[in-house]
């Protein structure tokens, strides 16, 4: 059975690796918190010595490196923690082990002018976010080009143990009855958690290499998918208000018309990426059973 190390293992794709893949790879999860009630080695990327260590113990056969500073803002207002995360972060995994790793990054590297992107398109970020991904991208590609880049973009599912997913977002103000504001201006193709950790296990078995981009099959701006969020989850569509992104006045710029092109990967792999109304219908049932 092959090893596999994850780090950031209780956020929104970690959790959902850990349960498809425990029966066929032999796992050990670390993040900087464990949840409560749930196994794992609590590490924080940035301490290069306690990562090592954890690596030389282990001993995986890959690393799936999903910890990371996501929070937009967050990383705009304090760059210099968002660089000891993203970029430092890397540099640690990179100089510690010398296997393969899969890094996950985002659609945060272009500029959203004229999206979506396929895996070619030049890079052009337009915050401190994306900025910190793409030098991960470039310290990890020089470190061994047989390394993986899995670019997604509104990754997203109902997780108890994370807040940062916009599904949770919508679904529990609405049922708290508030009225919220969702931008009409930012188009993507939202991608599910579930839908993104199976392309990173088949991305394992095929052993894809480079840079790969992964999102579901629907482009849509972000007030359309709260609306589907709305209707599948039967709640109030009516208390989602359209507002445009400078509206907002946000710390951080972000990519109008961004999304990623996922063709190299449904050849590679043999797959068709999901609907977003089909996954939110299987998130739906989920919860009520």
């Amino acid at each position: 059975m092959r090893s596999v190390l994850i780090t950031g293992a209780f956020g929104q794709v970690g959790s959902v690796l850990s349960r498809i893949m425990y029966q066929e790879y032999e796992l050990t999860l670390t993040d900087r918190t464990i949840p409560p009630g749930e196994k794992g080695i609590c590490l924080d990327i940035r301490n290069a010595l306690a990562l090592g260590e954890v690596i030389k113990a282990v001993q995986p056969d890959v690393i799936i490196h999903l910890a990371a500073m996501t929070s937009v803002d967050g990383c705009e207002l304090e760059p210099e923690c968002a660089a000891e995360v993203n970029i430092a972060g890397v540099e640690h995994v990179c100089s510690e082990y010398s296997g393969h790793i899969i890094y996950l990054s985002t659609d945060y590297v272009f500029n959203g002018k004229n999206g979506p992107y396929s895996e070619t398109h030049p890079t052009d970020p337009i915050n401190v976010y994306g900025a910190t991904k793409l030098a991960g991208e470039r310290i990890l590609l020089e470190n061994n080009p047989g390394h993986l880049i899995l670019r997604s973009n509104v990754v997203y599912d109902y997780n108890p143990n994370t807040q940062a997913s916009f599904l949770n977002w919508v679904i529990q103000s609405l049922k708290n009855k508030q009225e919220i504001q969702v931008v009409h201006d930012q188009i993507n193709n939202p991608t599910w958690a579930e839908s993104l950790a199976r392309v990173i296990e088949l991305c394992i078995e095929k052993e894809i290499c480079g840079v790969a981009h992964w999102g579901d099959a629907d482009y849509m701006n972000r007030l359309d998918f709260a609306v589907k969020i709305a209707n599948t989850f039967d709640l109030n569509a009516d208390l989602i208000k359209p507002i445009t992104t400078e509206e907002l006045n946000q710390s951080a710029q972000r990519p109008l018309n961004s999304g990623l092109k996922t063709d190299y990967l449904k050849s590679r792999l043999g797959i068709t990426p999901p609907a977003v109304e089909e996954c939110l219908v299987t998130i739906r049932d989920r919860i009520s059973q």
